[in-house]
């Protein structure tokens, strides 16, 4: 897939990030993980990302990385495309795009670097030192310290001719509105923001018709059933996920930082396709936590 074909798979349709699997010993686990990828395929993704976030790329091992991905891309051919994530400091980062390159990944999700504070040139000589290392199609993502503004990223697609996709994690309506107007249909748009349905429907009024779903990863067909409901203009559909599910589920997911990984792990478990515990520094869900959000996904319809 060449950058241009990443770019318009992404331009439509619902994205997730698989949650990475792990053993007992907290190893990764490449059966299970294939496992997952299989189910989760004919849900009807446009693609899905896998060692993203949520797949807690920050805790994998550079020979982990590439297990990973390879396993991902292996299973899924001719089935749904993957892009990979990558980041941290720039030569891992590159090292970690060309890992993926070479596993036959479809595209490249370029996160934050790890925690040191930089200027915007910095971020964005970091940003396109990693675009001109690999061929792939490249998607920044704008969140943490990674922010990069209109001037920064209009100057990066002229020098970085596969930077295709920007996926906007920090919810500033202001800098999404001048980026997205001033870069028109150069990039394409994606919407990151922490449980991203509850932004779906303000951020396609942005022209940003694209997110990509959390919940995908334990309650895919209700997933699919809210983005076709975001599509088609179905408020009644809306509304009734929002309150019924997402707003009491992100209310279990804000009692804890890191619980965004970590919930989604728990309903993965709760439905029947365990990926094992959350690495440190994460903590997983408590018991009670947990039977809140069993009786959540108990609520919907079968999957």
């Amino acid at each position: 897939m060449n950058p241009q074909e990443l770019k318009q798979t992404v331009s439509e349709g619902l994205l997730s990030f698989p949650v990475t699997d792990f053993d007992e010993q907290g190893n990764f686990n490449a059966d299970s993980y294939a496992r997952r990828l299989e189910w989760l395929a004919p849900y009807g993704a446009s693609a899905l990302f896998a060692a993203g976030g949520t797949g807690e790329f920050f805790s994998l091992e550079p020979e982990e990385y590439s297990n990973v991905i390879r396993t991902a891309v292996q299973t899924c051919a001719g089935k749904v495309p993957i892009i990979a994530g990558a980041g941290g400091g720039t030569r891992l980062a590159i090292r970690y795009a060309q890992q993926a390159e070479k596993a036959g990944a479809q595209g490249l999700l370029l996160m934050p670097h790890y925690l040191t504070e930089a200027d915007q040139d910095g971020v964005a000589l970091h940003v396109e030192q990693v675009c001109k290392a690999v061929g792939l199609g490249v998607i920044v993502y704008n969140r943490s310290l990674c922010r990069l503004n209109a001037d920064q990223l209009e100057r990066l697609a002229e020098r970085c001719p596969n930077l295709v996709g920007y996926k906007d994690g920090i919810g500033d309506i202001e800098l999404m509105v001048t980026i997205r107007r001033r870069l028109g249909e150069r990039l394409s748009y994606l919407g990151g923001l922490p449980t991203a349905e509850f932004y779906a429907a303000a951020y396609r009024a942005l022209g940003v018709p694209v997110y990509s779903s959390a919940v995908f990863n334990f309650i895919p067909k209700t997933a699919m059933d809210f983005y076709r409901a975001i599509v088609a203009g179905d408020q009644a559909t809306v509304d009734r996920l929002i309150t019924d599910f997402f707003i009491p589920y992100s209310a279990i997911r804000n009692r804890c930082k890191g619980y965004a990984v970590s919930i989604v792990k728990e309903g993965a478990r709760i439905v029947g396709h365990d990926a094992g515990g959350v690495r440190a520094p994460l903590t997983n869900l408590t018991g009670q936590e947990s039977e809140a959000l069993a009786a959540l996904i108990h609520k919907l319809d079968a999957q």
